[in-house]
């Protein structure tokens, strides 16, 4: 069994390659991580009757999730105890039972079997049915709505699980008084292995100002938290989360709201229920930002939650769905459903460019050397003083940090580890270990404008980073004028990699540091439009055309 305490340590801020390639790793993911966890199956809106059914995994087992006759929710494995065939072959619908196409056998809509053909003649000594029934998935749960399942018996119950990720997770579900309603699935296949999508939400915002640099400017027109000048986000505010089991999510404040999108009615309607949302979740949760409760539920920020279904190391399948109020408007709900698939869909501007990101990593991570090596997570954020850390529902950081993707890579660890869940308990029932850590040195290296918020402000920091655009554009020559030479200057010259190698200072001979940076951004910006306009970058996966108008 591979040894993952060597491949992961969330308090250096490193995470080994092999977790997404490796083969061995993955088999132990599908054993440690897949059945131990609670994974979402459905929600209660997919399941509108009595007999209403659909299949759904955890990790690789189909699972059927079918709406019983008292109204509770019960899950199976979708897999004949006869020759191994499927029970159910169709992606949902309503039924009274199943029979497998194979040889015939039938079972009820809990999964018992209850007929055999030609049982009499077939099986004189006679069979007992009652212990062929489909293998029951033995935990099943609901949230508000939201129904999830579990192999393992001795996992805490769902709201122990969600703990005080309970809090941001309710910002989207409490939002409105008549409740949600899942609409329009999406369903596609990327090759590329699942924690990278998962890892986002959880954590990574600050990707966005770069691979999505030209959705964000042609969307955020009109709106001050974008530089068109340097073409990047400014600093914005907001928070990240994270909490004991490998949950966590991002927004940004105020000032860097999100994005707002384009259909007038849309617009309209969210203007005019506003103020009901922060008299009911308050000012800071009427702000929606992304999560993930792990190990793959993720809520987007415009109406979208999705899983993400492993497929072997290099492989994943995205089910996403339109997630709308159920008491807005049909003009609202369409104009949602369309700014789903314009944003987070196969052919979506955002989507696009995160899948084309995923798939170069993992086509990378295919070499010898790229799998050996260590990935840096030692974004720490803008420090935050004590009384600006008073949120509720578990730690925080900056929004541009790496803290909650790091708390969740501790927590796939220790699942990977074999620890029991009571060993999971207490382990895990504390303050995450990235929590306690000693970051002085680190924020000490790295220390420029990003790291100003807590002396200043939000506006000083980030002209304090206009400040250092325009220093890093002095000549070499002027600059070298005021360097330190000898040793002394030699060490100020160079930072240190992860692993100890030295890194050239950037204001060597040659571009200067910030004209590598308008470089690179007009390079991703370019890249971000080509994508654009060539449509999807994902292979569709079937998907049902009752589902999408």
């Amino acid at each position: 069994m591979p040894d993952i305490d060597s491949l992961i340590d969330p308090v250096g801020g490193y995470v080994s390659g092999r977790i997404f390639v490796d083969d061995d790793i993955y088999q132990q993911e599908l054993e440690q991580v897949w059945q131990r966890t609670w994974v979402f199956l459905a929600h209660d809106s997919m399941l509108p009757k009595k007999g209403s059914y659909l299949q759904a995994y955890i990790g690789e087992d189909p699972v059927v999730v079918v709406r019983q006759k008292d109204g509770s929710v019960s899950a199976f494995l979708n897999q004949c105890r006869h020759r191994g065939m499927r029970i159910c072959r169709a992606d949902r619908g309503l039924s009274k039972g199943f029979m497998c196409s194979f040889h015939g056998w039938a079972y009820d809509l809990a999964g018992n079997l209850i007929d055999i053909p030609h049982e009499d003649t077939a099986y004189p000594q006679g069979i007992d049915k009652s212990k062929l029934s489909a293998i029951k998935v033995p935990r099943i749960e609901n949230y508000k709505g939201f129904i999830f399942g579990s192999w393992d018996e001795t996992i805490p119950p769902l709201e122990e699980y969600l703990g005080n990720a309970r809090y941001y997770l309710d910002g989207y579900l409490d939002r409105y008084e008549g409740g949600m309603e899942a609409i329009a699935v999406h369903k596609w296949v990327l090759p590329a292995n699942w924690k990278f999508n998962v890892e986002q939400p959880t954590s990574d915002m600050q990707h966005s100002e770069i691979s999505h640099v030209s959705a964000v400017e042609a969307l955020a027109s009109g709106s001050d938290t974008f530089d068109r000048k340097k073409g990047r986000e400014k600093i914005p505010t907001g928070r990240q989360f994270f909490s004991p089991y490998g949950h966590g999510g991002a927004w940004f404040g105020r000032r860097g709201r999100e994005i707002p999108n384009t259909a007038p009615a849309l617009i309209e309607w969210e203007n005019s229920v506003r103020g009901a949302i922060e008299e009911r979740l308050g000012e800071f949760r009427e702000i929606r930002g992304h999560m993930n409760v792990f190990p793959n539920f993720m809520l987007l920020g415009n109406y979208t939650f999705r899983v993400t279904h492993p497929r072997g190391p290099n492989e994943m399948e995205i089910w996403s769905w339109a997630f709308v109020p159920r008491d807005a408007p049909e003009s609202v709900k369409e104009a949602i459903r369309v700014d789903v698939m314009r944003t987070f869909s196969p052919g979506g501007m955002f989507e696009q460019d995160d899948a084309e990101n995923w798939e170069e990593m993992q086509h990378i991570l295919q070499g010898a050397m790229a799998r050996k090596t260590g990935f840096t997570y030692n974004m720490r954020g803008v420090p935050v003083s004590a009384d600006e850390d008073g949120y509720p529902g578990g730690s925080t950081a900056h929004v541009y940090s790496d803290n909650a993707a790091l708390n969740m890579y501790g927590f796939y660890r220790d699942l990977m580890s074999g620890a029991s869940w009571e060993e999971l308990k207490a382990m895990r029932g504390g303050e995450p270990e990235i929590r306690n850590a000693d970051y002085s040195a680190v924020m000490a290296e790295g220390a420029d404008a990003h790291n100003t918020e807590a002396e200043f402000g939000i506006d000083e920091a980030n002209a304090a980073l206009d400040a250092a655009d325009a220093a890093a554009r002095v000549p070499a020559a002027t600059r070298a004028e005021a360097t330190p030479t000898g040793a002394a200057g030699k060490a100020d010259a160079t930072a240190r990699g992860v692993d100890g190698s030295s890194i050239p200072d950037p204001d060597h001979e040659g571009p200067t540091a910030a004209t590598m940076r308008d470089i690179v951004r007009a390079e991703a910006a370019d890249a971000s439009r080509q994508r654009t306009m060539a449509g999807t970058a994902a292979r569709p996966a079937a998907t049902d055309p009752k589902e999408q108008k």
